[in-house]
Formats: C-alpha cells, structure tokens, sequence
C-alpha cells in the first residue's frame, strides 16, 4: 500500500492505494459509487470521469498516475448534470440510467473541448459510450438540444 493525496471534486483525500489500482475502484472505496463498474477495459463509457478537465475511463486509469490532478465525477457537476440530465428526458433516452452518469461526464467535457458541435463532431466524440436500451438518435437529439442553448 502506497499513500497519495487524490483531488476529487476539489477535496483532498488522504489514502492508502495498491500500486495496480484503478481509480474506478479507490473513487468507489472512498465512497463515490455515482462512478459506475461495468466492462473493466474502459471500452464502454460507464465509469467515465474528468482528470484535469479530460474525460477518461476510470476503469483503467492506474489511481498512481492521478498525484497532483483534480478528479471530477458527476457529483461535482451537480447542477450541470441535471441540466444535461433533462434534455436526455426530454428526448426519452434515459431508459435505465446507468450509462447516464458516464455520458453526461462526456457530454461536459465534449462541451469544453470541441470548437463545432456538428452531428459527426458529436458522434465521433462519443464513441466510447455504450447504451444498451435507448439507441442513440435520440442521445443525439438531446444534446444537440443541449449544445444550442448552452
């Protein structure tokens, strides 16, 4: 076990860690379970955060590598969240919500990170995240919706 600060939505956490693990799990230990587990090779969107402003997997990014970084999850984008949240309800694509959490943290950093928000723009950024009961038209739709009003 190895000690290390980890900035998660701008507060310092004091922990142990083992050198392999992923941040997925030492942000679920500490008590963030809004970060949801589903693939483990960071092919599905789920568990996505943003370190330094960068949305990434969480799954398998090394906790090691986060010295020095600010973490955010969904918790810490609170408003903004249920702002997004609203526009995918809107379009009915929040079918059972688990994907939810790691798209809407792909949809802010898209926002902050594209300079055109085209349909191919949109979709290309988002293909790292999987939804298996809406489709995704309607996900397009909605933060399309999104974007403009933004």
């Amino acid at each position: 076990m190895i000690p290390i600060v980890l900035n998660v939505n701008d507060v310092n956490y004091e922990i142990m860690v083992n050198p392999g693990e992923m941040l997925l799990d030492t942000l679920r230990k500490i008590g963030f379970t809004s970060v949801k587990k589903s693939c483990d090779t960071g092919a599905c969107g789920i568990c996505s955060v943003l370190v330094d402003g960068k949305v990434i997997p969480s799954c398998s990014y090394f906790t090691m590598k986060i010295q020095n970084k600010k973490v955010i999850t969904i918790d810490g984008v609170e408003e903004k969240a249920r702002e997004i949240g609203q526009f995918l309800l809107d379009e009915g694509v929040d079918q059972c919500g688990f994907c939810t959490p790691g798209l809407i943290m792909s949809i802010i950093a898209m926002e902050n990170e594209l300079n055109e928000f085209t349909e191919k723009n949109i979709k290309h950024y988002l293909v790292g995240n999987i939804c298996r009961c809406s489709g995704y038209e309607g996900q397009i739709r909605a933060i399309k919706n999104y974007l403009e009003v933004s």
